[in-house]
């Protein structure tokens, strides 16, 4: 009777640790009612996108590896997709929300992204990546906090706020599309916002957020902008720096702090300063006629305004890159996961391919266009880049590899084309962008996060690797490329999918700049790729056709 009792105790205990190893993550639902409406932003009232009615739009609060669920019903009167700005979608492309990976979301109808934060912590945003509906705003905030186990390099703050900053038009978006269709420019920003707030604050302006003193607050700031790098700061007080798209940092402290478009990082900031109200204010950089807006911050309890002046931003290229060589990846640090983000030694990895990817600007018909080493992307009339692919499809939709690992010899007139490159599975591959334009451009790779190792003025050879860093360059999905410069990123595509390379200069992304990177696992397992998900939206040439075999069983 008591071997029985035991035998049952134990196969209770051993039942009970298969249901925990083959429990899924937890999930978190959302609901979004995506319109239009009317909004004064800068003082002019105008058409924006909205989100339930808010703008911005909701934030996503998240732990690494939940299942984040978002019902979009689309009640614009175009076409609508959401991109999910630095989330990896680890073997699913299929929830990327670019028009190279998914059929759109047509007016009218709704649909179900269903997405994890795999092995990811960190500050990203998401937003609409149709035409350019970005300008129009549709954008929010995503935390992806660490789960309960795992530490965290620093003190849990008193609390946590998400500081969307960006540039912003007065223009309408369709406006704009008509202008960049018509092979012109969409000139300089009408201001800045700061969470849908522009202009300066008043003395009796409500503040944006109140802290205690005494306490300690993290600030996670994105640019959610289209075209200007900013810079942000808060009056009177340092910032820590302690992450940035997605990796912790050295945590060093700043008085300001330049963030890109389509960058993020987190700061930690203490209210130690003498109750009162101080101003948060982000300010363009590198372009003429500035831009810029501010907020405040209250200590509680106080009525004392702030002081009049208001910190300016830092001058020149030079300070800007100099601070970036200043950051540095946290190598003792753990990420998503238990071991130390350092545990990984990139810099030991021997390079298998070099692409040099030349930032290309040029007319066509007489029209503005940019491109990569001599193509300009153009998005498929009516399938998917991956739809095609993935149905073995491709013929009279896209061909591979039409653009060089080299910028041409002789620069040629730009040619208008689907831009699709082959990456073989797990290999490691050194990228370098050239930027030979005046202004400033901001680069990001979607389902990847890569080493930012290098950066200088001119053109690159092959001699500035001694200058690479090699040991705590920061791991991250988006970086800047400085005018009549270059940056060097290195990366092992290891996940398998049809990804995004794109400016995060939105006018050069809607003219061209940007190319798909086709990642394929020679042994169609599932164990590499997701099949496509059975809600997957279908058209163009894929409308009725047999679904390709699954992929094979994880082994």
């Amino acid at each position: 009777m008591a071997a029985t009792v035991r035998a049952a105790a134990v196969l209770l205990v051993l039942s009970a640790l298969l249901a925990v190893s083959v429990a899924e993550d937890p999930y978190v639902f959302f609901e979004w009612k995506v319109t239009y409406g009317t909004k004064s932003l800068l003082g002019v009232p105008q058409k924006v996108i909205l989100i339930n009615g808010e703008f911005p739009g909701p934030r996503i609060n998240c732990s690494s590896n939940n299942n984040i669920v978002v019902n979009v019903f689309n009640q614009l009167d175009q076409p609508l997709l959401f991109t999910w700005n630095g989330m990896q979608h680890r073997k699913n492309s299929w929830m990327d929300g670019m028009p190279g990976t998914q059929c759109p979301i047509a007016p009218g109808t709704n649909w179900t992204y269903k997405w994890q934060p795999k092995d990811q912590i960190g500050s990203f945003f998401y937003f609409p990546s149709l035409r350019m509906h970005r300008a129009a705003g549709g954008y929010g905030g995503i935390s992806v906090v660490s789960r309960l186990l795992i530490p965290v390099p620093f003190d849990p703050p008193a609390d946590d706020h998400v500081v969307l900053v960006g540039d912003w038009y007065t223009k309408d978006h369709e406006v704009m599309a008509r202008l960049l269709d018509a092979g012109r420019s969409v000139g300089r920003p009408a201001g800045v916002l700061i969470n849908g707030h522009g202009g300066k604050a008043e003395p009796t302006t409500p503040p944006m957020y109140t802290v205690e003193a005494g306490k300690t607050y993290r600030f996670r700031v994105c640019n959610v902008g289209i075209k200007s790098s900013l810079n942000f700061r808060i009056q009177g007080h340092d910032m820590k720096l302690v992450e940035m798209d997605g990796s912790h940092t050295v945590q060093d402290m700043y008085d300001s702090l330049d963030v890109h478009p389509g960058h993020c990082f987190s700061v930690l900031v203490d209210a130690d300063q003498k109750p009162g109200d101080y101003y948060m204010v982000a300010s363009t950089r590198f372009i003429h006629d500035p831009r810029s807006a501010s907020a405040l911050i209250r200590y509680a309890g106080s009525n004392t305004p702030p002081a009049p002046d208001v910190p300016e931003p830092p001058e020149g290229w030079a300070w800007s890159i100099n601070q970036w060589r200043s950051f540095r990846w946290n190598l003792t640090a753990s990420a998503a996961r238990p071991n130390p983000q350092g545990s990984y030694h990139y810099g030991q990895i021997n390079i298998t391919r070099t692409i040099k990817l030349l930032i290309s600007r040029g007319h066509v018909d007489g029209k503005l266009r940019y491109g990569f080493n001599g193509v300009s992307h153009v998005d498929p009339t009516d399938t998917p880049l991956k739809l095609a692919e993935y149905f073995n499809v491709t013929d009279g939709v896209f061909k591979y590899n039409q653009m060089a690992d080299v910028p041409p010899a002789v620069n040629g007139p730009l040619r208008v084309l689907p831009n699709v490159i082959n990456a073989e599975f797990r290999t490691f591959i050194e990228v370098i962008f050239e930027n030979p334009e005046k202004s400033m451009d901001s680069l990001h790779l979607d389902g990847y996060a890569f080493f930012a190792v290098g950066m200088g003025p001119g053109k690159w050879s092959p001699e500035l690797r001694k200058t690479y860093n090699l040991m705590d360059a920061v791991s991250r999905h988006a970086i800047q490329v400085y005018p009549r410069s270059w940056t060097a990123i290195m990366l092992t595509f290891d996940n398998a999918g049809m990804w995004n390379i794109r400016s995060n200069i939105w006018e050069r992304h809607y003219l061209g700049e940007q190319v798909y990177v086709s990642v394929t696992s020679p042994e169609r397992s599932l164990r590499d790729e997701y099949n496509m998900p059975e809600n997957a939206l279908r058209c163009g040439k894929v409308i009725g056709l047999p679904l390709p075999p699954s992929y094979l069983p994880a082994r």
